[in-house]
């Protein structure tokens, strides 16, 4: 991906001030680790349906998302396609040591990522210890999230499907606590019904009446096509097969 000066000029946020900044790669981060970092940073911004990176590109950069939304997809040999994961806000794009991209990231909604070189980034995992810790847990935290979406297409039913991934949804707004006080919640679905149903291995119309059945019966209310509200998270973990108490890591 060719980055210009105007690219890398267009954003800038503090660090002190970034929303994602207790969970990020850098949450760690001591004052001076800031400092090296905030000296690295710049930052991107794409539209929503624009590509960030095709499968097998060159990836010259590491990053982390800060606002809205993208898709994981890998396509098959004969032209198939499958969505194989979301990236929320925090989610880290890239890997060290990884030269190319595994797969399509897209944007789904405007999105802003906080960008690093690839090759200074691994320079400095060497000597800031913090942020190395940091992406070795969200590389375990991503793996569980893994583990956990098996078992959702193995064994959930579609109206645990539809709830799980509205709550995962939720729990991840940077904006939200949800998790936390497990009250209520407004979120911005990211995907349209037929994006819902390709990632939950869905037909579109289960997707439909799932979420039809959904607010039918009160656990969540639809303004438009796409906000959502969750008069209360406990009830959508409940729906969703989850214990209350922990059944959904943070």
């Amino acid at each position: 991906m060719n980055l210009t000066l105007h690219d890398k000029q267009a954003l800038h946020m503090e660090c002190g001030g970034c929303p994602i900044r207790h969970r990020a790669v850098c949450a760690r981060c001591d004052s001076d680790e800031m400092d090296t970092l905030e000296q690295l940073k710049y930052y991107r911004s794409f539209q929503a349906g624009q590509t960030v990176i095709w499968s097998g590109d060159r990836m010259d950069f590491v990053a982390s998302v800060v606002s809205g939304i993208a898709t994981l997809t890998q396509t098959m040999e004969d032209g198939r396609r499958q969505m194989v994961g979301l990236l929320l806000p925090s989610d880290f794009v890239g890997r060290p040591g990884r030269a190319t991209a595994t797969y399509d990231v897209t944007a789904t909604t405007d999105l802003v990522m906080c960008c690093f070189r690839r090759k200074p980034f691994e320079d400095m995992l060497v000597k800031t210890p913090h942020v190395a810790q940091r992406l070795l847990e969200m590389t375990l935290d991503e793996l569980d999230a893994a583990r956990e979406w098996m078992l959702l297409l193995g064994r959930k039913t579609a109206r645990e499907k539809i709830a799980s991934l509205l709550a995962i949804v939720a729990r991840r707004d940077a904006s939200l606590k949800v998790h936390e006080t497990l009250g209520k919640a407004s979120v911005e679905l990211p995907l349209t019904r037929e994006e819902m149903a390709d990632y939950l291995g869905l037909t579109l119309e289960t997707v439909s009446r799932q979420i039809s059945a959904l607010k039918r019966d009160g656990v969540i209310r639809l303004h438009g096509k796409r906000l959502i509200e969750i008069p209360d998270y406990r009830r959508l973990l409940e729906e969703a097969g989850d214990d209350s108490d922990g059944g959904m890591p943070a």
